[in-house]
């Protein structure tokens, strides 16, 4: 029912663009009798479906990590409900906001623990606006790794300049051993799988925009890496850093934004070159899924007879590497190999022109002179005729 009156009211309380979180959800709130937005946060054990048949058992709000989104307007008086469903205490700081130490959330410092099966609750009026984060400050390296955290963001009383598409997208990684399901929290840097709002590609939502539209991407990191967020066929103005709006002076324009631990990015654009144009973390090994660490390095290595004797013990088994990655992905859609449970192979999915050796952080802009009315995925881009690069035979005679 809550739910359904938010639905009812968010065109009329909402003077700003909605955020849409990809592959995630905004939380809903009700309208209390003096005005204030009240929201309920349930700390709780969630099973992450990071793709399809990889499921990681971890620790979120609400059902997923990141937890859904939190949106507020600068100046509103907000109530959040916090409920513990964990096995050990837990509680909540909101990262960024200017609020009163006893809500700030730190277990020990500002307030007592949430113990289990109990309710706590934060209230403040929002000072500011801008991308903001919370998350667990109880255990931090055990709750924060096993994904408490979300996206707190606060519209401005009067936005300047209009956004027609706003996205949040949350970086993640996690450490997850082949057949098991539970991420490792101890691990400090081998991490294996890197995720956009919990999800690895192929699974990440395509971001999608018409042509003409101003396209606001907001970023937020809580890992043990800087992530150097990319994207094709443009650059994108970088509007505010850790939450706070950069003055027009300030204001540059990039083609890859650098989102540091702890903090938030947000970039704009104006969508005006139609295509698919891929999104991503530009380190190589976040782009992978199942990245395994220590291994040999096979390339150029001949090994002429091995792999069909390993085939004996093991069979469908392949030594990743002797000929670079490509050939996996060529090899599994040929004959799909067996594999570990609870993996997910560094494979990518299939594209119109073949293999995309992708994974991890990464998703594709889909940019259309039209989107189809009812905003579901357009499908794979059709381009002009002679403007796809293709082979030339033979080549010009001065090569």
């Amino acid at each position: 029912m809550k739910h359904l009156l938010y639905l009812l009211l968010l065109p009329i309380l909402c003077a700003y663009t909605p955020v849409i979180t990809p592959n995630g959800s905004s939380l809903p709130f009700t309208i209390a009798q003096d005005g204030a937005k009240e929201f309920h946060l349930i700390a709780q054990r969630v099973d992450q479906e990071f793709a399809p048949g990889l499921i990681a058992h971890c620790w979120g709000y609400n059902g997923s990590t990141p937890g859904p989104t939190i949106e507020a307007v600068e100046g509103d008086h907000v109530r959040i409900y916090v409920t513990n469903q964990l096995p050990e205490v837990t509680s909540v700081h909101w990262h960024g906001l200017l609020i009163p130490n006893g809500m700030d959330g730190v277990k020990g410092l500002t307030q007592p623990g949430i113990p289990p099966g109990e309710t706590f609750l934060y209230e403040f009026t929002l000072k500011q606006s801008g991308t903001y984060m919370y998350h667990s400050h109880t255990d931090e390296t055990i709750q924060q790794a096993m994904g408490l955290m979300g996206f707190f963001i606060i519209h401005p009383k009067h936005e300047e300049p209009h956004v027609d598409r706003d996205y949040a997208i949350f970086l993640q990684e996690w450490a997850l051993t082949p057949g098991a399901c539970t991420p490792d929290p101890t691990v400090m840097l081998d991490f294996n799988y890197f995720t956009f709002n919990g999800k690895i590609f192929p699974a990440t939502d395509a971001l999608l925009a018409q042509k003409g539209e101003r396209v606001r991407l907001r970023f937020a990191n809580l890992t043990m890496d800087n992530h150097p967020i990319h994207i094709h066929g443009y650059a994108f103005t970088v509007t505010a850093n850790g939450g706070w709006r950069l003055p027009p002076a300030a204001q540059y324009q990039e083609g890859t934004v650098d989102v540091p631990v702890g903090t938030t990015r947000d970039v704009e654009f104006i969508a005006d070159v139609s295509g698919d144009w891929a999104l991503h973390c530009h380190k190589s090994h976040h782009t992978m899924n199942g990245m395994a660490h220590g291994l040999p390095n096979l390339l150029d290595i001949e090994l002429k007879g091995v792999v069909q004797k390993l085939q004996k013990i093991l069979p469908g088994v392949h030594i990743m590497g002797t000929h670079g990655m490509e050939h996996m992905s060529q090899m599994y859609e040929n004959h799909p190999l067996p594999l570990p449970p609870n993996y997910f192979p560094p494979i990518g999915e299939p594209g119109q022109f073949g293999w995309i050796n992708m994974g991890g952080m990464f998703t594709v802009v889909k940019v259309r002179n039209k989107l189809p009315p009812s905003g579901t995925d357009p499908g794979w881009y059709h381009n002009p005729p002679g403007t796809v690069a293709h082979p030339v035979s033979p080549p010009p005679s001065n090569y």
